[in-house]
């Protein structure tokens, strides 16, 4: 597995309020605006109204429009960017606020193109006034005489949150943002407004993202790293945890001092690594398995009360309740409120929702990071030479088939500081059960698998946090695997039931074909540790022979070349164990003639060495292995693909892929001749 890339966690789109909803709710049915041009055309032209209150209300209205992709073009061609972009310094706090809104959701909605775009037409230049105009408003606001909190302040606090999620989309998908970023020093504005996470959680927590984020990859930002800055950092990763928000904050600083390691003295390392795994220890070890069901039985509670409540209002009168088109005639009868659906009783945001996704996104930010920091740069093309042409052993027996182990990516590496620190916070082993009970123990988890938090709206679609937090710790769980030592994981037992565990949860997913995201994750993780189990000599029973064929049949249709991939070497190192037993004669057949199809057929270089690899690691030892590829033709069938797979390399090769994998295809290659010469002395032994 090679260096995985933190993703961001999906955060609620702005959505307006007040007396904007109507007109939102109109641009979101695409009904807003009756002229030809559509809702977009009226809505940008409402934003040079001279009426604050008309331009607050068609920022609104954009943001929700701008969630729907088709309308994307047209508001590009009517250069939506440039009309909104002068409003993030209107005189009016609320216009500011709604705008920074909108472009909060253009860029995040729009992706890659748009967040370039909206970078061309020179976004930046209005957003770090607007974050350096926040922060200058921020120092003059004070508190009242009462000792109130100022709501010119909190205002403002809530433009430089919406402002700092524009800052982050954009930079996320450009490298002309993150330049941008650089030169005009928003490093110390934004770490101006971390410095403020004990009063405004909400406002650290986007910087956090965003710094992560900005820091990654970034050699001319992390120079510009003071002692000061640095102390920023600590103190909002060192603070006390008082709600899971402040958790997430930690775990997201966290990540952000990780990417400045390079920076920081070689005699702090080992304690800024300790320090950092601390918290995402801390992080793992809470049940958000259990969370969720505290949520939704919360949630289902309330729904329960407010249902019965309605039920109550509704069958009033026989108890003396009436409605208010009544009171005019009978003014003394008590007033109740009108039949509402349930829908409008949920408050916006409650406590158990937020609680919940921070958690969530906590754990995947530590999950992610934790990856990371078991993964090393990729190796220059000097060191993958040297590979490539490392063996030249002539004799079949000795060489290492799995010498590569069918990685495509750059190879893992764990220095002694984060390994001490991995196995003394007992991280493997928080995985090791995330995996075993956070998914697959508990019958109310199961039930509620297809759970969708529905007050969080993203992109137009609802936010599956659960199900990326599960195919996080699976990656997660692959890399430790790949890494630790057997006994760092809990030894032979804990690993036959956690692959036990993997099984049925893979199984337990009647369309598991359909997810790409999932099957790779779990069939990477189901990968590693049947390999270490295979290295290890320990039993492999968690899978049945027609669950596995099942298993790789539905992988190989996948258009991941990940899971293909993966799928044909879960069936080579569960061939490769069968090999070796006796009466698996029919099975072997069924691998042998599978993974041959495979190889032979599947238009990625990549998959068919995979398959050839696995083909290697079945059939290279044990009586009924070489009884069942007599049988299936396998030496007649790989000595016609030969030339074909060579000529592939060659053809395809060079230009569409990458060093690494050409290495290991070069090695696939190799090995293909030395497999097709011990295959002619094992028939002609068999047959003479």
């Amino acid at each position: 597995m090679g260096k995985s890339r933190t993703k961001r966690f999906k955060r609620p789109q702005f959505s307006p309020t007040g007396e904007c909803q109507v007109e939102a709710a109109a641009a979101e049915n695409g009904t807003g605006g009756e002229e030809d041009d559509g809702p977009a055309a009226e809505l940008l032209e409402k934003l040079q109204h001279p009426s604050a209150e008309v331009r607050e209300c068609a920022c609104a209205g954009l943001a929700r429009l701008v969630q729907q992709r088709p309308v994307l073009p047209d508001l590009a061609r009517r250069d939506a960017v440039r009309r909104l972009g002068p409003l993030l310094l209107d005189p009016s706090l609320a216009v500011r606020e709604t705008a920074a809104g909108a472009l909060r959701n253009l860029s995040a909605c729009g992706g890659f193109e748009v967040c370039d775009d909206m970078v061309a037409k020179d976004i930046m230049t209005p957003l770090v006034a607007l974050l350096k105009e926040c922060g200058a408003g921020l120092d003059s606001s004070g508190m009242s005489p009462q000792g109130k909190k100022d709501q010119n302040r909190s205002c403002i606090e809530n433009i430089a949150n919406e402002a700092v999620n524009v800052l982050w989309n954009i930079c996320e998908c450009s490298s002309r943002a993150v330049s941008i970023f650089n030169k005009e020093g928003c490093l110390e504005m934004v770490l101006k407004y971390l410095s403020r996470f004990s009063t405004n959680v909400d406002l650290a927590i986007s910087v956090a993202q965003c710094l992560q984020t900005v820091t990654e990859e970034n050699p001319e930002l992390l120079a510009s790293f003071s002692p000061a800055a640095l102390g920023v950092l600590e103190s909002a990763m060192l603070s006390p945890v008082s709600s899971m928000e402040h958790l997430l904050l930690k775990t997201l600083v966290a990540g952000t001092i990780w990417n400045l390691k390079d920076v920081i003295p070689c005699k702090s390392q080992a304690e800024i690594i300790n320090a950092i795994l601390k918290i995402f220890s801390e992080v793992l070890e809470v049940d958000s398995g259990q969370t969720v069901i505290q949520m939704k039985e919360a949630e289902t509670q309330r729904l329960k009360t407010l249902t019965e409540t309605e039920e109550i209002i509704e069958n009033g009168n026989d108890d003396g309740l009436i409605e208010d088109d009544e009171m005019e005639e009978i003014p003394h009868k008590r007033k109740v409120r009108r039949k509402t659906f349930v829908s409008d009783l949920l408050p916006p945001t409650d406590k158990e929702l937020r609680e919940t996704v921070a958690l969530l996104a906590a754990q995947q930010t530590a999950l992610e990071v934790i990856v990371n920091m078991c993964c090393s740069e990729d190796p220059s093309d000097d060191e993958w030479e040297e590979l490539s042409s490392s063996d030249e052993s002539d004799t079949f027996m000795e060489n290492s088939l799995s010498e590569c182990d069918g990685q495509l990516l750059s190879p893992l590496c764990l220095s002694h500081e984060i390994h001490t620190a991995l196995t003394s916070y007992l991280i493997p082993k928080k995985v090791v059960d995330d995996g075993r009970k956070q998914f697959t123990c508990d019958p109310r988890l199961t039930a509620i698998d297809s759970f969708v938090f529905t007050d969080i709206p993203s992109q137009n679609q609802k936010l599956r946090v659960m199900h990326t937090v599960q195919c996080r710790a699976l990656v997660c769980l692959q890399t430790l695997v790949s890494l630790l030592d057997m006994d760092h994981l809990g030894g032979a037992p804990a690993l036959q039931t956690l692959a036990q565990h993997l099984s049925q949860l893979l199984f337990s997913q009647p369309d598991f074909a359909k997810h790409a995201d999932f099957l790779e994750a779990i069939s990477s993780a189901l990968r590693a540790l049947l390999q270490t189990m295979a290295s290890k000599n320990i039993s492999q029973q968690c899978l049945t022979p027609d669950q596995l064929m099942t298993l790789c049949k539905a992988g190989v249709h996948s258009s991941n070349v990940g899971v293909r991939v993966n799928v044909v070497s879960i069936l080579g190192i569960t061939g490769s164990v069968l090999a070796k037993e006796d009466g698996t004669l029919e099975t072997l057949k069924d691998i042998g003639c599978f993974l041959l199809e495979v190889a032979t057929k599947d238009p990625s270089l990549i998959v068919a060495g995979e398959a050839l690899d696995a083909l290697f690691d079945v059939f290279a030892d044990g009586k009924e292995a070489e009884r069942a590829s007599v049988q299936i033709k396998l030496l007649s069938t790989l000595k016609e693909f030969q030339p074909v797979f060579k000529m592939k390399i060659r053809k395809e090769g060079r230009g569409k892929y990458s060093t690494d994998q050409l290495c290991v295809l070069d090695n696939v290659k190799m090995n293909l001749r030395r497999f097709v010469a011990y295959q002619e002395t094992v028939e002609k032994r068999l047959t003479s």
